[in-house]
């Protein structure tokens, strides 16, 4: 399943801050590491993990690469979430109406 990776990566606090430092604007690695306590080395690390599970992409932009957050991962896990979603209303709908019908 496409989410899978997602979650998995995302599941490290660190990376999800370096996700949501992505999501914000698109930033390099040294961006990156200047606003979080780790080096870059790190930080590299962290990106390719992301990367790799679909979430971010990299943009060659002179010496470094830009990262920015990659819209069809998203629309992986955007999936997911809406069946997940939808399944929990219809649940609750049944569920409802279960109760009123014995009043």
């Amino acid at each position: 399943m496409a989410y899978d990776k997602a979650f998995a990566a995302l599941s490290d606090p660190t990376r999800r801050k370096v996700f949501e430092l992505v999501s914000a604007r698109p930033r390099s690695v040294a961006r990156i590491a200047g606003e979080l306590p780790i080096s870059q080395p790190a930080v590299s690390h962290h990106l390719k993990v992301l990367r790799e599970a679909g979430l971010v992409i990299a943009e060659p932009k002179g010496a470094s690469n830009i990262y920015r957050i990659d819209p069809q991962g998203l629309a992986a896990i955007r999936t997911w979430l809406d069946r997940t979603w939808e399944a929990a209303l219809d649940a609750f709908q049944a569920e409802f109406s279960i109760e009123k019908e014995e009043k």
